[in-house]
């Protein structure tokens, strides 16, 4: 005869062992989502350097739009002035005057001849590029307007700015078609796409919101950001955007928003703008100057500069506003707080040899 305390212990002849995974186990790490523990190596990239500085602006330049055909380039400023630049040598075309504050949003169709700013005045422009001159003014944002940008199939404008709110325009009529409310804070980034969701916006209440266009209402809240949301960028050709905040970096996925990684190295300082072209290089610019160069797929940061101000110039001015890609996505243009536009293109020399990947898989993966 045994114990009774050890009788207890010893399963009957008719019970079923408990195996680990099955049903019967509730416990917390079964629950949670299994995270791959391979980490997606870095794809080889040249560096990138700096061949032209162009300068001309009397002020900060707070932002730039290419044309589609490659040919030319704008950048607005805080001279109140927007200036169209041959981008194959870097000489001005042509100035055109009309705002009365600083400009900080352009973008230029694709489908037609237009131009569109907005700027601190509280003004949107539609300017005429055969005549260089605004034909249509779109009024009713209470605030600054902080970006703005065109709808890729629709022929409307999507503008945000410091009422929180984003409106919808018809570039065709001028007519206001419905505001999109629901941030607490300035909205500083918009994008557009074909299909829902149609509008993305970021704002400084540290939040995305995904909008349906039709009943102008959101679709979708993201709210793992912990700091201003101040830039994002769609990839050309997946369905994943990447948003900038001052805490991290992060990938989501389209159309639902999940979220997919972080960038894996920490940039303490404020991102106001990013870009990604079809090669998988993801540039964001910071405060102090700092332009850092990623690798789409691994998250990866392979490179890292400090730009150089403009002789004459304080430290202190070395800001990044605005950076965009050429639509061949070859160069890379950056707006600056010292009046210049630097032009950036990849190093032709640089090999894998000179250059090897300087990698080490992260060994905290976070989840959120």
């Amino acid at each position: 005869m045994l114990p009774k305390a050890l009788e207890s212990t010893i399963p009957a002849k008719n019970s079923t062992l408990s195996i680990p995974g099955s049903s019967d186990r509730f416990s917390t790490s079964a629950l949670m989502e299994r995270i791959p523990s391979r980490w997606p190596q870095p794809t080889w990239h040249a560096p990138w350097k700096n061949y032209r500085v162009i300068s001309g602006h009397l002020g900060w330049v707070r932002s730039i739009a290419f044309d589609p055909g490659n040919e030319w380039f704008c950048t607005g400023s805080a001279d109140r002035t927007i200036k169209i630049w041959d981008l194959a040598s870097g000489t001005l075309k042509l100035t055109l005057t009309g705002h009365i504050e600083q400009v900080r949003g352009l973008a230029v169709s694709q489908r037609h001849t237009y131009m569109f700013s907005a700027g601190d005045d509280k003004q949107v422009k539609c300017w005429d590029l055969e005549q260089n001159k605004v034909i249509r003014s779109y009024h009713g944002h209470l605030s600054g307007v902080y970006c703005l940008a065109l709808h890729p199939t629709i022929d409307i404008l999507l503008t945000g700015g410091q009422d929180s709110v984003c409106r919808v325009w018809d570039i065709r009529t001028k007519k206001h078609v419905s505001a999109l409310t629901g941030h607490n804070n300035t909205i500083c980034s918009v994008f557009a796409r074909p299909t829902d969701p149609q509008v993305v916006t970021g704002s400084h209440d540290t939040t995305i919101k995904f909008w349906d266009l039709v009943a102008g209402r959101t679709m979708c809240t993201l709210t793992l950001h912990k700091k201003s949301v101040r830039a994002m960028a769609l990839h050309p050709k997946e369905k994943v955007f990447a948003s900038a905040s001052a805490d991290n970096i992060k990938k989501f996925s389209l159309p639902k928003g999940e979220f997919l990684q972080n960038m894996l190295s920490q940039q303490k300082t404020i991102i106001n703008s990013m870009a990604v072209n079809e090669d998988g290089v993801l540039a964001t610019g910071g405060d102090n100057g700092n332009l850092w160069f990623w690798d789409w797929k691994s998250g990866h940061n392979f490179q890292l500069d400090q730009t150089v101000v403009q002789p004459g110039s304080l430290e202190s001015e070395a800001c990044i506003y605005a950076l965009s890609y050429d639509a061949s996505g070859s160069r890379l243009e950056t707006c600056q707080a010292d009046k210049t536009i630097k032009m950036w293109k990849e190093d032709l020399t640089a090999t894998p040899e000179t250059h090897p990947i300087n990698f080490k898989p992260p060994k905290d993966i976070r989840r959120y």
